[in-house]
């Protein structure tokens, strides 16, 4: 029992946690390295999939292959604030980029008065937040003109120092958007700024991670991004990797050993997703710790481990919706494709065969824009929906007993 004990359950899920075995991806990071190969910057990366599908621990993975081949890493969560104005969004970027200019001296030259006379005097200063947010301050110009005084500036400072580049990475990009109706658009600027930049050789890369609704953003905001950008879209495991991010944690000294029948029974009902995997076998782990310990063969306790992800994972999101909407959800449940895409019509067509009520076009678009707000339904550019949370289709589905 005490060797139980010691080994602490290896899975971690949660939000943005590195797994302890980071399958697959292999073909995501190439063309990471590919992007980091570049003389010119032409193509920025936009890192997006549902949740649960490990775009931000990818990103993670990310940044110690950029420093090994010499670029220099800035970037945090994109937070809803950073869309309040074009001026959070220039705080937003200087802050980040303070951080890996600090330790890089400039000299300014600076009158100092004496009385009603002047003598000029040579400052050495380094190039922290204080020195760039005072200089943007100075320069004259829109929010958009400083931010291009402000990163050309460093770069001029930064080239000699045997580096590649900067690359700017910022998780949760789809909180950035423009505000028309507050005459602000930070996300029009960002994307100006970049492509500015860029245009004059100037080795700073964007990678931007979010959900499915940024690009669509992206491209509504500055037409040009769509060639700005090459959109990497993270889809669940594959069996094979699926089942590497299973048994990979549990080692020889591992008091849990996880039968082939577990493995097939998880890869099924996590659909793949890392998320879910990791939750169904930190829940699997613990459960069979006494079992072992009692000398008995374990099996996963797949409907306790469901009824729990139900309440962790999904309620919440559930209870965005009202009970009009709800009924919409479990009819796009209901769809055969409801894992894939579907359309308007698709949604018409079954509400006829299945509810009293049944949807029309109209309302069902008006619903569906509500819910790609709440962030249950996302658009893609084809004018198709899906499910923006993992197997949220299947849960709708246990709601309705009756179904």
């Amino acid at each position: 029992m005490a060797s139980t004990i010691l080994f602490q359950n290896p899975f971690r899920p949660g939000a943005g946690h590195m797994p302890p075995y980071l399958a697959g991806r292999e073909n995501e990071k190439k063309e990471f390295l590919r992007l980091i190969s570049q003389e010119t910057i032409l193509e920025n990366m936009v890192l997006t999939g549902l949740r649960g599908v490990g775009k931000t621990v990818l990103l993670d993975t990310f940044k110690p292959d950029a420093i090994a081949h010499r670029w220099l890493w800035a970037g945090t969560d994109l937070s809803e604030s950073a869309s309040i104005s074009e001026e959070n969004l220039a705080i937003r970027l200087l802050t980040d980029l303070s951080v890996i200019t600090s330790n890089t001296m400039v000299s300014q030259r600076e009158i100092l008065e004496i009385g009603f006379s002047s003598s000029q005097k040579i400052v050495e200063k380094n190039l922290g937040f204080n020195f760039l947010i005072s200089l943007y301050q100075k320069t004259p110009g829109l929010v958009l003109d400083k931010l291009k005084f402000i990163l050309e500036f460093v770069w001029t400072k930064l080239k000699s120092q045997n580096i590649n580049g900067i690359i700017f990475a910022y998780d949760e990009a789809q909180n950035l958007s423009d505000q028309a109706s507050k005459n602000q658009y930070p996300l029009g600027v960002l994307l100006d700024t970049f492509q500015s930049i860029q245009k004059k050789d100037i080795p700073f890369m964007l990678v931007l991670t979010g959900l499915p609704t940024l690009f669509p953003k992206l491209v509504d905001s500055r037409t040009f991004a769509e060639r700005m950008f090459r959109v990497v879209f993270l889809k669940r495991l594959n069996n094979k990797d699926s089942k590497n991010a299973i048994i990979k944690p549990i080692s020889s000294k591992c008091p849990v050993n996880f039968t082939t029948e577990s493995v097939n029974v998880i890869i099924k009902h996590s659909g793949g997703y890392p998320y879910f995997i990791q939750f169904i076998c930190r829940e699997a782990y613990d459960a069979f710790l006494p079992k072992i310990a009692a000398g008995e063969n374990p099996a996963v306790p797949l409907q306790e481990i469901i009824r729990k992800l139900d309440t962790d994972f999904f309620a919440g999101r559930w209870s965005r919706a009202t009970d009009r909407q709800r009924e919409l959800l479990l009819v796009i449940a209901k769809i055969e494709n409801a894992g894939g895409e579907f359309s308007v019509q698709d949604i018409v067509e079954l509400s006829k065969q299945t509810i009293q009520k049944p949807f029309s076009s109209s309302h069902v678009n008006q619903m569906l824009n509500s819910l790609c707000l709440a962030g249950l339904i996302y658009k893609n550019r084809f004018g198709k929906y899906s499910f923006a949370v993992p197997l949220l289709g299947q849960f709708i589905l246990r709601q309705n007993k009756t179904y």
